[in-house]
């Protein structure tokens, strides 16, 4: 082979691999950059305020109020579901115990039961079996008065004992927006203080975004709370109707034993 081809061929060669060399270390420092970038991340700011620490950082002062609605709410959530059930209103147990007490005209046997039992239905008996113990002449109409309002003020008290989490799920969202509110003010506040620029914009959409955390945890909790107490009111409300029908049941037994009481009375007085 002539010379000049030889050098010719050591020269394309040479120029091919002068061409790869910057390829090849390019692909090899590009992995090296991604890993350095991934590295330099900083840490995810929202993972840092799902800890305690870092949501009452974030948060600032209103964080208390807020854990602390949200601690009741667990509180309230579990105690109705095993307060608020039909062995706490009226049982099947007692009303075989009045109804067959009642037809026996035992009403200090009953008087006793229902002292002993914790049911609102064995309280609504007592109020009224108390109230003809103590009035022998009073008229059963008078005795029903008390047995509907022993009913009503039972059937409010259960009622109200759910209505703390109704008030909860008013309140929460208040506190939060509370919270957006001032965490705005002092963000504004810090950002007129300085000159603006850029690194002041990153810190305003910071602030803002720390601040409407509050809002975001309110509604957290309160959204919960309404929901378990449309659950509950729906469940006392059908204990009510349960109630007031033993309660009918009750005082039907009792009609029929003045009436006989009656009828006996005129029977001697003729």
């Amino acid at each position: 082979m002539p010379i000049h081809r030889l050098f010719s061929a050591a020269a394309l060669l040479s120029l091919f691999l002068a061409c790869m060399t910057p390829a090849a270390e390019a692909q090899t420092a590009a992995p090296a950059a991604a890993a350095e970038a991934v590295a330099e991340t900083p840490e995810n700011p929202y993972a840092a305020a799902l800890t305690l620490d870092g949501f009452v950082q974030r948060t600032g002062i209103m964080a208390y109020p807020l854990i602390g609605l949200s601690m009741v709410t667990a509180f309230f959530i579990v105690l109705f579901t095993f307060t608020v059930r039909q062995g706490t209103v009226v049982s099947d147990a007692f009303m075989n115990s009045a109804d067959a007490l009642i037809r026996k005209q035992d009403y200090l046997g009953l008087l006793a039961v229902c002292n002993r039992r914790n049911e609102c239905i064995a309280r609504i008996t007592a109020k009224t079996l108390d109230f003809a113990t103590r009035n022998p002449s009073a008229s059963f109409e008078e005795v029903k008065e008390v047995t509907e309002a022993e009913g009503n003020r039972q059937s409010s008290l259960l009622l109200a004992r759910i209505a703390y989490l109704g008030d909860i799920g008013a309140v929460a969202p208040m506190i939060g927006l509370l919270g957006t509110t001032l965490g705005m003010i002092t963000t504004f506040h810090e950002i007129s203080n300085t000159q603006y620029g850029g690194s002041n914009q990153l810190g305003l959409a910071q602030g803002v975004s720390e601040a409407l955390l509050c809002t975001a945890s309110g509604l957290v909790i309160g959204i919960p709370a309404l929901i378990f107490y449309a659950i509950f009111r729906g469940k006392v409300n059908r204990l009510i109707s349960e109630m007031e029908a033993a309660t009918t049941h009750i005082m039907a037994l009792l009609a029929v034993q003045y009436k006989r009481a009656a009828r006996a009375a005129a029977g001697r007085a003729e």
